[in-house]
């Protein structure tokens, strides 16, 4: 499916700031399965941007304004294709990523509840190995289940087991509880973070509002092939409506802005995101 995306993010301040460093992560990301046609980043006022590609594969941009100022406004423009499905061949994974993407992040704790409740649909072969594939699905399903979607009763901050306990959240909830889950019983597994395409006359249940379209996902890892992709919070593959963005450990890795200012004002963001065919 061809989509474009319109992310624009605000940021205003109650006084003038002397200086702001910003990085942002809005350029769609290419593989074997999507491809990002084009992309723009638009910065007001007009800035010199630089780039750079992080650890985990992703497109940075990043920029400094030293001047006084109480506004800065990003617009990324893209254009992308997206598969029908995903998956992304990989024979093996490097020492490091299987250490980053089975061992416990910043909002990806191991404790005992999320490794119960991972173990509790653990689906083991006749050969007496875990079925990954098998497993991944009926996490993904279970973690759709036990956690109901609820704006506000979570925040950015928020971590897998608190969301568990919780019983509910947003996206980036589901997202951390099954990739907690996974991890716990052995399964390598990743954040995604990205778009969703929203159909305004055929809206889904948890689907996000369509001026805030982003949506977190879990890539998981087969081991030998390479990855797959699972939606929790609707309960299904990625699709078409799936854009992929960023990936990483959990959230801290893949904010689509990360900045510091300098001054004593108080900062307000604003952000609105439309998808569109």
């Amino acid at each position: 499916m061809r989509l474009q995306i319109e992310h624009m993010t605000k940021f205003e301040y109650d006084m003038p700031i002397t200086e702001a460093y910003t990085e942002v992560r809005m350029r769609p990301l290419n593989d074997s399965s999507q491809r990002c046609q084009s992309f723009e980043l638009v910065t007001a006022p007009d800035l010199n941007e630089f780039r750079y590609t992080d650890r985990f594969g992703n497109d940075v941009r990043f920029f400094d304004l030293i001047s006084p100022h109480q506004a800065l406004i990003l617009t990324a423009i893209s254009e992308v294709y997206t598969p029908a499905s995903y998956f992304l061949p990989q024979p093996d994974l490097s020492p490091l990523d299987l250490h980053d993407y089975l061992m416990a992040s910043p909002l990806v704790p191991l404790g005992p509840a999320l490794h119960a409740f991972g173990q509790s649909h653990k689906i083991v072969s006749a050969r007496g190995e875990i079925d990954v594939r098998a497993t991944a699905l009926a996490l993904m399903t279970a973690t759709n289940h036990v956690l109901k979607y609820k704006s506000g009763l979570t925040d950015v901050s928020t971590k897998a087991d608190q969301a568990l306990a919780l019983g509910g959240g947003v996206c980036q909830d589901f997202t951390h509880v099954m990739l907690a889950a996974c991890r716990s019983i052995g399964i390598s597994s990743r954040y995604v973070s990205g778009y969703l395409y929203v159909e305004l006359n055929n809206r889904q249940p948890n689907d996000p509002d369509p001026d805030l379209a982003t949506h977190a996902w879990v890539d998981v890892y087969l081991p030998n092939e390479g990855w797959i992709s699972l939606d929790p919070t609707h309960n299904c593959e990625q699709g078409e409506r799936h854009i992929r963005l960023a990936v990483g450990r959990d959230y801290t890795d893949v904010p689509p802005t990360r900045g510091v200012y300098k001054g004593n004002s108080k900062e307000q963001m604003k952000v609105r995101v439309r998808v569109f065919k």
